[in-house]
């Protein structure tokens, strides 16, 4: 395994590469393949450099009905803008008809053409062949990735032409491809929306990758995309400030940032009228989507009205003032519970940094701790008993006393009772009763007061672990299924009042975004839209791995190789290290390095949140 850290921080320096360089590869269809109904492979393009750009050839003259078919499913995995090769390929109502941006299929290998001998007419000007697969994910039109498990089969039809030319005249709408051509072809980028939430005064935004195109103006694409809104997951509990209709501007194809970096984006007249608060915030949205999708990286957008006229324009400072990744705040230690059942603090800067108990009775070993979670702000903190039975809430400022627990779990045994705390954006705490005879899900407002009991319909099993985004608008669950963890599972948190004015509060929309692991035993936020995840494979061993929010895996290096983790925290600041509690104790991963010993005895590492 790598030994490197991916190290990208909030405003993140590492930057896809996505401008193409001066080389070019050709993709030519299989020249000289037999007419025969075997089993035949669509081999995966070899992964080129991100600046290597890869364009199709289009039919020879006399090609048979296989060659057509494995010519046109390469030119899918080609960089042409608008598959105007593919489109070589077809005739009649395919040609009219075909919508290749309506999906993208994913499959692990290539897909494979099989003759259908029952349709095939050859004689008559008639061939079909059943494209067939493993599909391991799907992005659909939206852009949005999802993880799959089936067997993909599909069906090409071709017809012979009057001047004797075999072209595709019905096929599937979208495109397919190997997981090796989507990984060369598509990137995952986020796009930036509101939450209700604020922090400092400022919005509080959250992320939603989509994948695009990674050398088809990816600019472009993700602005489009950034105009018609949310995802369909996301749209629940986000909000744009572009008004509903906004688009480019009639007639503009292409936005590139000019030798300043700066990103002008001629709109439509639906958002003629916006204020210039409102317009401050659409133009945040684009700057914060655009920051890292060029290798130097969008450093102000100008927004304007139909006319040509300028609607307002935004920097990357005036841009962190109005909208806020994460919670808003910097962060300044990282923690541990010590052998001694204290809350310990060490600064996230230096590579060997003093450690202290923090001030108040948590710090103290008044009350010997098992798990803790240390507010976004960073002066209170919830601990959880060293036999899980009780919550304490406490300040931690110097003399702080701690007073009575806050939550109490009946659970027999310590594995029945209460998992680590979470914190999320606003001041919530979050927290699960394991205790069989009555499991919950609990949120404490602003850390305190009568616990709400949160509704998770569609899960199915005990929730062993917790971690609530800083968004506040996203949750990731471990679960328990049929007596083992299940893949780790993100949810849409969402909150309404009732009649008599008090919170409800619902965890919806889960999905598992670790489906290729069969146990998942620690999870930490690693990013706007990211997770570090500790697990295991179906008879494989422990790894540990970065996985999207949407379950798809990216890019970067991986995580260099520990043994024994029990428990792991990550940053949403990417740029600051990875802790660790393993059979080495407590351990630190930062940028460039291998894991480093911290302190042998201690477990429990936790960031902020």
């Amino acid at each position: 395994m790598g030994a490197d850290r991916e190290g990208r921080g909030r405003r993140r320096p590492v930057r896809v590469a996505v401008c193409a360089g001066g080389a070019a590869v050709l993709l030519a269809g299989c020249a000289s393949m037999p007419d025969s109904g075997d089993l035949r492979d669509v081999e995966s393009t070899p992964r080129q450099d991100a600046q290597v750009r890869v364009f199709a050839l289009p039919p020879r003259d006399d090609a048979q009905p296989l060659e057509i078919v494995q010519g046109f499913l390469e030119a899918l995995t080609s960089d042409d803008p608008n598959y105007e090769t593919a489109r070589k390929y077809l005739t009649g109502k395919a040609l009219t008809d075909w919508r290749p941006n309506a999906s993208t299929t994913v499959l692990a290998e290539g897909p494979n053409p099989l003759t259908d001998p029952s349709a095939t007419r050859e004689d008559d000007g008639a061939h079909v062949y059943r494209l067939t697969g493993l599909e391991v994910a799907r992005v659909d039109a939206q852009n949005a990735y999802e993880p799959a498990d089936g067997r993909y089969s599909e069906t090409v039809h071709l017809t012979r032409l009057k001047d004797k030319q075999w072209r595709i005249d019905r096929l599937p709408q979208g495109v397919v491809m190997g997981k090796s051509d989507f990984e060369r072809t598509y990137v995952s980028v986020n796009k930036y929306y509101f939450t209700s939430s604020t922090q400092l005064g400022q919005l509080g935004t959250v992320a939603d990758p989509v994948y695009v195109r990674r050398q088809v103006n990816p600019v472009t694409q993700m602005v489009r995309s950034l105009l018609k809104g949310p995802t369909r997951w996301l749209d629940p509990v986000a909000r744009s400030t572009f008004p509903p209709g906004t688009a480019l501007k009639k007639g503009v194809e292409s936005l590139t940032p000019d030798d300043r970096n700066k990103l002008t984006v001629p709109l439509n007249g639906k958002a003629d009228h916006v204020t210039r608060s409102e317009c401050d915030e659409m133009a945040a949205q684009v700057l914060l989507t655009l920051q890292d999708l060029t290798p130097t990286g969008v450093t102000e957008v100008e927004l304007q009205r139909s006319d040509g006229e300028r609607l307002c324009a935004m920097d990357e400072d005036h841009a962190e003032v109005i909208a806020a990744h994460g919670a808003g705040y910097d962060t300044a230690y990282e923690y541990f519970i010590d052998d001694d059942g204290r809350l310990v603090r060490m600064s996230v800067r230096g590579a060997d940094p003093d450690r202290e108990a923090v001030p108040g009775a948590l710090g103290s070993g008044e009350r010997r701790l098992r798990s803790a979670a240390v507010a976004r702000d960073e002066d209170r903190a919830a601990g959880v008993s060293f036999d899980g039975s009780d919550l304490y809430v406490g300040s931690l400022a110097s003399g702080a006393s701690l007073g009575d627990p806050v939550l109490h779990s009946e659970g027999r045994t310590e594995g029945d009772r209460l998992t680590t705390p979470s914190w999320d954006g606003g001041n919530d705490l979050w927290i699960a009763d394991r205790d069989p005879d009555s499991p919950r899900l609990l949120m404490l407002r602003d850390g305190g007061g009568e616990p709400v009991e949160v509704t998770t319909p569609g899960l199915d099993g005990r929730i062993e672990a917790v971690r609530v985004a800083a968004d506040g608008v996203r949750i990731a669950l471990i679960a328990e299924q049929d007596g083992k963890r299940s893949s780790l599972l993100v949810g849409r948190i969402e909150r309404e009042a009732d009649g008599s004015g008090e919170p409800s509060v619902s965890i919806v929309g889960l999905r598992s975004v670790t489906p290729q692991l069969e146990e998942v035993t620690a999870m930490s936020w690693a990013g706007d839209s990211r997770l570090v995840v500790v697990g295991r494979e179906v008879g494989g061993v422990q790894q540990m791995r970065y996985v999207q929010v949407d379950g798809s895996m990216p890019d970067g290096p991986e995580l260099a190789a520990l043994t024994g983790v029990q428990e792991i925290a990550a940053s949403e600041d990417e740029r600051l290290p990875l802790v660790a509690h393993s059979e080495d104790g407590i351990v630190r991963l930062s940028s460039g390095s291998q894991w480093q010993q911290v302190v042998e005895e201690g477990s429990a590492p936790i960031y902020p949140g």
